[in-house]
């Protein structure tokens, strides 16, 4: 598969020169002020939130390839990361229709993927919730709406990443029939989201498994719905159905789960083509943001944040280059 000369830039931008994706991701926004209120126990402002933003970039992109922002909150922060480090911007509105079934997606009504690439995006990102087991209904307007939105990222030539999050209407996400159902659930939407009519150049995915209910790993808890061999098989089951180069997020896991599920990544030996993530790097530093203020939350940053990114990239090393998968020459990719 071939690229356009400006997707393949902005793609070579958010990678390292092997051709992984070692992203931070800080586009949180509904969540983190959710969380930051709770530890606070009062209002969280705007300038808190581009404060906590700023300071997370400024630390913890010296030590990744790229970081992934929103333009409500994020574009003070994107001023402030590592000249190394390129730049995604989400394009969705936080959370997700809940007046209605299915969990549908909107755009944010100040921007569109021009003015997200004026606003220096080196690629546009999207978060849709989905699941095979919806409505054809349902699941034919979300596929029309990545259309609309890879169209525009053609038209704008830059680098379309969409990022998948599995459901199951009613069901605890975080259980074991839920664990059940998310290889098919992630494998089936992998699938669906390679063909070439929706425009993406990055699926972002779950894990295909809940590592909390895999046997033998030092993340599981007790209940379980696969063994380390079913698991392993999980991956290479979702990564024998991608086209396009993926790369995995941590779904707001502890950094220990999020980094030995990468391990298991590894050692299952799917070509998988990076990370991009966020709350297993960050999350912990909340409380010290919320009680103690900026200082402290830039110290913890330094230490136990720079850390927990450092075990995540540890384990990058065993991530593949998407180089191949659109026929780019490493030597053109160092120019």
């Amino acid at each position: 598969m071939k690229l356009t000369p400006g997707k393949v830039a902005g793609l070579q931008r958010v990678s390292d020169r092997r051709g992984v994706i070692a992203a931070a991701a800080m586009d949180q926004r509904g969540s983190l002020q959710k969380a930051l209120a709770k530890e606070k126990g009062g209002d969280i402002t705007d300038n808190m939130m581009e404060e906590f933003k700023s300071l997370v970039t400024e630390v913890l992109t010296p030590h990744a390839s790229a970081i992934l922002l929103d333009p409500e909150w994020g574009l003070p922060a994107a001023k402030r990361r590592a000249k190394n480090a390129g730049l995604l911007l989400a394009y969705e509105k936080t959370g997700y229709d809940k007046t209605g079934a299915g969990r549908l997606p909107d755009l944010l009504d100040h921007w569109s993927a021009r003015r997200l690439k004026a606003a220096g995006a080196d690629c546009v990102k999207i978060l849709l919730y989905y699941t095979p087991y919806d409505s054809k209904d349902i699941n034919d307007r979300k596929h029309a709406w990545v259309e609309r939105i890879g169209d525009e990222c053609r038209a704008n030539d830059v680098p379309f990443f969409l990022e998948f999050v599995g459901y199951d209407e009613g069901a605890d996400e975080k259980g074991l029939e839920y664990a059940r159902k998310k290889p098919y659930i992630v494998t089936e939407s992998m699938r669906e989201f390679s063909k070439d009519r929706y425009g993406v150049d990055v699926l972002k995915v779950e894990v295909p498994l809940n590592m909390k209910f895999v046997e033998g790993t030092k993340s599981f808890a007790g209940q379980k719905a696969y063994s380390k061999q079913e698991a392993i098989a999980c991956f290479h089951q979702a990564a024998a159905v991608a086209t396009k180069p993926f790369i995995y997020l941590s779904a707001g896991v502890s950094n220990a789960e999020f980094s030995e599920t990468l391990e298991l990544a590894g050692e299952s030996g799917v070509k998988f083509n990076g990370v991009l993530c966020g709350r297993a790097t960050w999350k912990d530093g909340i409380p010290v943001y919320a009680r103690q203020g900026a200082e402290a939350f830039r110290k913890w940053l330094e230490t136990e944040g720079v850390k927990n990114i450092s075990n995540v990239n540890k384990m990058l090393k065993a991530a593949t280059s998407w180089f191949p998968i659109y026929d780019v020459e490493p030597a053109m990719a160092g120019a």
